[in-house]
């Protein structure tokens, strides 16, 4: 049996955390913008940062196991 958690983990907080999509921070005229769909090179840097926090969070802290079949 194949684990996912990783994967549908990954993908969910690529979506969530992309830089502009829901907010942005820092943001390109105030520190945290919400759905400017823009980005800077700093922001992506922060979301980066932040999407391997809860990401490792999730999988090796925490545990979660996701299996099929």
């Amino acid at each position: 049996m194949k684990d996912w958690a990783p994967i549908v983990i990954g993908l969910l907080l690529f979506i969530l955390l992309s830089p502009g999509l829901l907010f942005q921070l820092p943001g390109n005229h105030r520190h945290f913008e919400f759905g400017s769909f823009a980005t800077n090179g700093k922001a992506v840097l922060v979301h980066t940062l932040i999407f391997f926090g809860i990401y490792t969070i999730l999988i090796l802290a925490v545990g979660i196991h996701i299996y099929m079949g």
